[in-house]
């Protein structure tokens, strides 16, 4: 069995039996410690905002139906006070004895416990210390739990718990419900501009029979029906352009992407992305689309992310922090790394020249860009989807999206031809062959190109990484602290 146990002052298995005989208890009383329903009438925040007005020991007329989780008790003697929380505020409730009654209130007194749900019936009034609280006279369990919260309920510290017993995570931090809301908020921003603005939802395969649309490597699946291996997709973006083929000038996903790659602060295997295409558009449009989709979010959220943007060319960047052009060398593996050598990068020698180029950004660009950027103009050979530069086929139309120093998104003016679309696939299935022995490269989707034969109009194409937006505009560290269910490793 896995250990699902914090810390506690008495063993576990106690615990659960000692709330096991408080059921048999309730049973006795011929209380159903299970009720199949309960009507809610208030929540507790609108308890407060209708009562907080009350004067210092003044006490209502009203009487209100509460109910909650128990997250806190304090027994003493004749009376009794304790904390219930619902999915947004909590209220403290007494039970006084001689209000109550003797016999109630010594079975309230012997067999609730924290953690449990409950419903109570009273008024509110306002203690000596001017706290709103709910004097009660009727209380009914809705839910026994066996288990109890932690010891120290609001500050779970084992991050590995938190991450895998999510629920009570979200029962003990007020905080980490608060991130989850705003990203629930966030999607919604994000859904309602892209409808004003006259884009379509759409969906599209998870299971695909190619790993298409992009270079990372893709989970395989069998499908025993079919008797044919499939993969995790690692981007709806074929998929999508073969709707705006189809006629459907502006369309946009939001689903999840699998890459079967590493761990860390910003990167997990099963990820949120938002795919948008638009037809007669380039990438300056989706530069502006971009930024007003940003904008609208942290607008959205009360984010105080600075997000004035700006912009830059890459290579203007790496001639301005190393004193290099490197432009002229992107095409012939081991030059760059031989322009580069005094830098000092945290590379090795036979670092492929995407590898170089990627570790200039991450320490020499990076940490000079202190505002929001859009990097503008990336190499055509490491964007076998962008459309190219008219004036220079070494650089595609193509811009990635930095905030705080974190990429959040990328986009590029799509590429339409058939024929030069076509080479790009071959030429990257043949990389991948040698680097590798890599079953998942055999092929190329041709479904595809064959769609693009029957014409893709000029087309912008966006995507956005939506555990990382929320990461940035939240000002959280890790990935998996805006992931309610993250990947983490067996126990």
């Amino acid at each position: 069995m896995k250990n699902n146990n914090y810390h506690y002052t008495k063993n576990i298995n106690e615990i659960i039996n000692n709330r096991k005989n408080k059921i048999n208890i309730l049973r006795n009383h011929g209380i159903n410690p299970y009720p199949s329903q309960y009507h809610k009438q208030i929540d507790i925040l609108e308890v407060q905002n209708k009562f907080n007005k009350l004067s210092i020991g003044q006490c209502s007329d009203t009487i209100i139906k509460i109910c909650g989780r128990i997250i806190s008790i304090r027994k003493m003697g004749q009376v009794m006070f304790f904390d219930i929380q619902d999915g947004v505020s909590k209220i403290q409730i007494y039970v006084n004895k001689s209000i109550m009654g003797k016999d109630k209130y010594t079975l309230l007194k012997k067999v609730i416990d924290v953690s449990d749900i409950i419903a109570v019936e009273g008024k509110p009034f306002k203690t000596k210390t001017n706290e709103l609280s709910i004097i009660i006279n009727q209380w009914q369990i809705l839910t026994k739990a066996l288990r109890p919260l932690p010891e120290k309920w609001n500050g779970l510290k084992d991050i590995e718990i938190r991450y895998r017993q999510r629920h009570i995570d979200l029962i003990v931090n007020r905080k980490s419900k608060d991130v989850f809301i705003k990203r629930s908020i966030a999607l919604f921003a994000i859904r309602t501009k892209l409808t004003e603005l006259g884009f379509i939802e759409v969906e599209t395969p998870i299971l695909q029979s190619i790993a298409g649309g992009a270079s990372a490597q893709p989970f395989i699946t069998h499908h025993n029906a079919l008797n044919t291996n499939l993969f995790l997709r690692v981007s709806p973006e074929l998929f999508l352009k073969r709707l705006i083929i189809g006629g459907m000038d502006k369309v946009f996903e939001i689903g999840k992407s699998f890459r079967n790659e590493g761990i860390d602060s910003t990167h997990t295997p099963e990820f949120t992305m938002i795919e948008i295409y638009q037809a007669y558009a380039n990438y300056n449009d989706m530069l502006n689309l971009a930024e007003t989709l940003i904008q609208t979010v942290a607008k959205a959220l009360n984010s105080k992310t600075n997000l004035k943007f700006k912009k830059a060319q890459i290579f203007d960047l790496i001639n301005e922090y190393t004193g290099l052009d490197l432009l002229p060398y992107i095409e012939t593996e081991g030059e760059m790394f031989k322009r580069v050598k005094h830098l000092n990068l945290k590379i090795s020698e036979n670092a492929t020249n995407k590898k170089v180029l990627e570790q200039i950004i991450d320490e020499k660009i990076l940490p000079n860009l202190h505002a929001p950027f859009f990097l503008m103009d990336y190499p055509s050979v490491y964007s076998p989807l962008a459309k190219m530069k008219e004036h220079n086929v070494k650089i595609a139309e193509r811009f990635e999206i930095y905030i705080n120093k974190l990429e959040i998104g990328n986009a590029y003016s799509e590429l339409n031809d058939p024929e030069i679309q076509k080479n790009n696939f071959i030429r990257q299935i043949e990389t991948k062959k040698n680097k590798s022995n890599n079953e998942t490269v055999s092929s190329y989707d041709q479904d595809f190109i064959c769609a693009l034969e029957q014409g893709l109009p000029p087309t912008g194409g966006l995507g956005i990484g939506i555990d990382r937006l929320i990461m940035v505009l939240t000002e959280i560290q890790s990935i998996r602290d805006v992931i309610l269910f993250p990947t983490l490793k067996p126990e």
